[in-house]
């Protein structure tokens, strides 16, 4: 499926690195290093010149902490949008937002994407994205509260519980009027689950590419990488990677990231070996 972002369109075989650029003095990976607006804006022209396709800006950690109402929510990002789009009129910005109001306010600033990381708690967000023209992200989560922690969650079948809920959401933004070339699922690992719930979901992500829409996976430096391989949030690199080959060699379509270039090799060596992307250059044994 072509895939259409806002005013940007991505052929059927392209790989999206989105980089996380986060408007918060309590992130749980930088710890603020990106609080100050300036510093922010640095991050952004970094990870462009690193080759990423889509910034994806959040006001409010995903965790719990300090309430952070829309009003103040706004005041992190919107103009920061705005300020985006003026240097960089050609990137895909996306907008880690569950809450309709903030999702216009960034939508007129000029977001593409409107990332919903708490599975369409806000049901007015596919409005939005609909009015907007912008793309959504459509996450599971089980049915937790916006900036809860799972706590001792089951599920008969966490694949088929995914599939479920996400599906029904793509679908129901597309009943709104959002294009379904702008409709993108991702399990949310972590997000309502436990580290058997997030491991199995990697295992098995060929079942949600199969369903024929994008797939986003976030990835990155997430517990589920912490406990299985029983290292500090500092030392979970190699085995995010781990995991980004597995979900790139299932199709995954975009690829949620702290770490652009290592992200970008990985996936593209797994494209190349998996016969969906030419080598950058071919001499051995042939010059």
């Amino acid at each position: 499926m072509t895939l259409r972002l806002g005013r940007h369109r991505f052929d059927d075989d392209a790989t999206l690195m989105m980089a996380i650029v986060n408007r918060t003095p309590d992130s749980f990976y930088d710890r603020g290093a990106t609080w100050a607006e300036d510093r922010a804006f640095d991050r952004v022209v970094q990870v462009v010149e690193e080759g990423a396709e889509i910034v994806d800006i959040g006001g409010v950690k995903a965790a719990p902490g300090e309430v952070i109402d829309a009003e103040e929510e706004c005041r992190r990002v919107v103009g920061f949008v705005e300020r985006v789009r003026s240097a960089f009129p050609d990137l895909v910005i996306s907008v880690d937002t569950w809450r309709a109001p903030v999702a216009r306010a960034v939508c007129e600033a000029g977001a593409d994407v409107l990332n919903d990381a708490w599975g369409g708690a806000d049901p007015a967000l596919v409005d939005v994205a609909a009015a907007h023209g912008a793309a959504i992200i459509c996450t599971h989560t089980g049915g937790q509260t916006p900036r809860t922690r799972p706590h001792r969650v089951e599920y008969d079948d966490v694949v088929a519980d995914v599939l479920r809920d996400t599906l029904a959401y793509a679908e129901r933004a597309v009943a709104a009027g959002v294009d379904p070339a702008s409709v993108v699922i991702d399990p949310a690992h972590d997000f309502g689950k436990n580290t058997l719930h997030s491991l199995e979901v990697t295992r098995r992500l060929g079942e949600m590419t199969a369903t024929g829409w994008p797939v986003l996976v976030s990835l990155s430096h997430k517990d589920f990488v912490g406990e299985t391989l029983d290292v500090p949030l500092t030392d979970r690199l190699t085995g995010t990677l781990a995991a980004t080959a597995v979900c790139a060699l299932a199709g995954a379509r975009i690829f949620r990231v702290h770490d652009v270039v290592p992200t970008r090799q990985t996936v593209d060596m797994v494209g190349s070996i998996a016969g969906r992307r030419r080598p950058a250059r071919l001499i051995r044994g042939l010059a």
